[in-house]
């Protein structure tokens, strides 16, 4: 038997974690997010401070928002690096379970480490156990089990052994990739166990990168090449793969247009010549069209969520052709799977097709698009008027530059974004599997510490503002910058538009359709500034865009305050924008606008295809 070290559970956790490695030599696990209580501060707490800076420990301001931080590094980092956050029991766990969906629905690494209840059960219940009468095993943590991709509960120290390897060989998964979760018990942290000497040799983890399926990849090469007018719908796993300039080589050498998910968008540059933008409901006029007119849809590292499909009315009868490192994804909608990582699969079409050139490209229509977004978003010509989200948008466009990333995640900026922003490389980062109200701060501080030498432009609704905004705090504290442009509409503008657009009435969304004494008045330059950011409100659309470039010179965050309408839709205004969403309408009907509006359902649901 060889050597052994006597640590606590807790100890030899942060000393493994601290020698997971990436093949370029940097720790996997950055370091851990806390907030510490009775179920965590003794043993986690006192291992994080004993390892120090090999392995260092942020303090955060609410578990779910320093759980978003960790993920939109991970996200940042295109998964090749995560954080780990540690909570205590009870409230502390299950505040993380929103963040673990998130990362869930996203594919994305996160290592959540929950204090849990005793193992020896001497002082049950204590303080925060969730009891279940049936079920002596349970407790809060087994919340965390539909939403996380392995989940292990440590009762004894020495399953660290197998559940920390488990873990990392979940979060560095190209197919199972997301979110894990140890349900650590509390009195196991605290106790000590003789430790093999080799189970901390540093170790390094590489990202699989699964090569095609002959047989699959010859059925799909033959679709392309029997397709007239194909169209490539670009997805978040492009980007995972690492495989941006292999897309554009590929689009380029075939002559096949790429269309966006939210995702996948600025895996393409705007202004590369193939990419005809945003694809779906909150699609381009050009995708769009050449979405409907397509005989193959080829997706590369999509999952073809509602937003992408048009609720599956978008792509009419067109083939598809599905290339995914997840088989569950490459098998959706009736399509034929090539399982494959991105790069990989490309890389192998190039050599299976030959001279093959579509002609589905239409230079003329993405430049007439191109020229309509412009006009849309230009600044407003005079009046007092409210700017619209397309307004300020194009201001934060205009002032922007190469280096900078716009993001978002919840309202109506991510389908306004999807649809304006015209994006470098690299330049978009949104949260749109789960659209989770409350990321946006939070994520703007993770995805600035991913990518420090890039402007992070952050855009929030002030209902978002208002459920999550006290990591601000922490950016201050850690001198993180980034620029927060803050969208007054006074209220979920965003719900109000669809509740009117499915028939309904205007009702409990705008602060004046509630049921209040008096509309609430904000001073949210008052409150940004009083957590230490940097805060102002812009007098309109010319001031917006001087604010943000003085921003630059900052080191903590910047919010801008800018109000704006709540009456129109994002593509309102731009011909042939957007398509269909199912949003199901009631079908008894008490106003002849409500009837109206489930025919005009019926009409579209008729068009959805029923595929698997």
């Amino acid at each position: 038997m060889g050597e052994t070290v006597r640590l606590t559970a807790a100890q030899a956790m942060t000393r493994w974690l601290s020698v997971q490695m990436t093949g370029e030599g940097e720790r996997f696990i950055e370091g851990v997010w806390a907030i510490f209580g009775h179920g965590n501060v003794a043993g986690i707490g006192e291992a994080l401070h004993g390892i120090g800076d090999d392995l260092p420990t942020w303090r955060g301001q609410n578990e779910q928002t320093m759980a978003h931080a960790a993920i939109a590094y991970a996200k940042g980092c295109a998964r090749r690096r995560a954080m780990a956050v540690t909570s205590s029991i009870g409230p502390g766990a299950t505040n993380m379970v929103t963040a673990a969906a998130l990362a869930h629905v996203n594919r994305l690494p996160v290592l959540f480490i929950a204090g849990d209840v005793f193992a020896n059960r001497r002082p049950d219940p204590v303080l925060q156990q969730v009891e279940d009468f049936e079920d002596g095993t349970v407790s809060a943590n087994d919340c965390f089990r539909p939403v996380v991709r392995y989940f292990d509960r440590i009762t004894r120290p020495e399953h660290l052994l197998t559940a920390l390897p488990r873990a990392l060989r979940a979060m560095t998964d190209p197919v199972n990739c997301g979110p894990v979760c140890l349900s650590f018990c509390q009195d196991v942290q605290t106790e000590a166990y003789d430790w093999p000497e080799a189970f901390f040799a540093p170790r390094v983890w590489h990202i699989r990168r699964p090569e095609p399926d002959m047989r699959e990849l010859e059925e799909v090469a033959e679709m392309i090449r029997a397709a007239k007018a194909p169209v490539i719908v670009c997805g978040g796993g492009v980007i995972y793969s690492q495989a941006e300039h292999s897309l554009a080589k590929f689009a380029t050498r075939f002559n096949i247009p790429v269309i966006e998910t939210q995702a996948g968008k600025s895996a393409l540059p705007q202004d590369h010549p193939m990419n005809y933008g945003a694809a779906g409901v909150d699609g381009s006029a050009a995708a769009n069209r050449l979405a409907a007119k397509a005989d193959l849809v080829i997706g590369i590292g999509t999952r073809l969520q509602d937003f992408t499909t048009g609720s599956r009315t978008l792509f009419g009868g067109a083939k598809l052709a599905s290339i995914n490192v997840q088989p569950y994804d490459a098998s959706k909608h009736g399509g034929v799977s090539l399982v494959a990582d991105a790069m990989a699969a490309l890389r192998a079409l190039v050599n299976a097709l030959g001279d093959y050139r579509a002609d589905t490209a239409d230079p003329r229509a993405r430049a007439d698009w191109l020229a309509a977004v412009d006009a849309h978003c230009a600044a407003p010509a005079g009046g007092n008027e409210l700017p619209t989200d397309a307004q300020v948008i194009g201001a934060v466009q205009r002032a922007s530059t190469t280096d900078s990333i716009a993001m978002c995640a919840a309202g109506t900026m991510p389908g306004a974004l999807k649809l304006l922003w015209q994006a470098a490389q690299g330049g978009y980062h949104m949260e749109y599997g789960y659209s989770c109200m409350g990321y946006e701060i939070a994520g703007a501080m993770g995805l600035k510490l991913a990518q420090p030498d890039r402007e992070v432009l952050c855009f929030v609704g002030d209902g978002s503002y208002m459920m999550a905004n006290s990591e601000l705090a922490t950016a201050v504290m850690r001198r993180i910058p980034f620029t927060v442009i803050l969208t007054d509409n006074r209220g979920y503008g965003c719900i109000n538009r669809l509740q009117q657009g499915c028939g309904g009435e205007e009702f409990n969304n705008l602060y004046k359709h509630c049921n209040v004494e008096a509309q609430p008045q904000i001073d949210f330059v008052a409150h940004a500034a009083s957590m230490g950011a940097h805060a102002v409100k812009a007098t309109g659309i010319p001031d917006l865009e001087a604010q943000i470039a003085a921003a630059r010179t900052r080191d903590i965050p910047t919010v801008i305050v800018i109000d704006t309408t709540a009456a129109p839709g994002p593509g309102d205004g731009l011909e042939a924008a957007g398509h269909w969403w199912d949003v199901a309408v009631p079908e008894v009907a008490g106003s002849e606008k409500l009837k109206r509006a489930y025919a005009e359902y019926l009409g579209h649901a008729a068009r959805q295809s029923l595929a698997n």
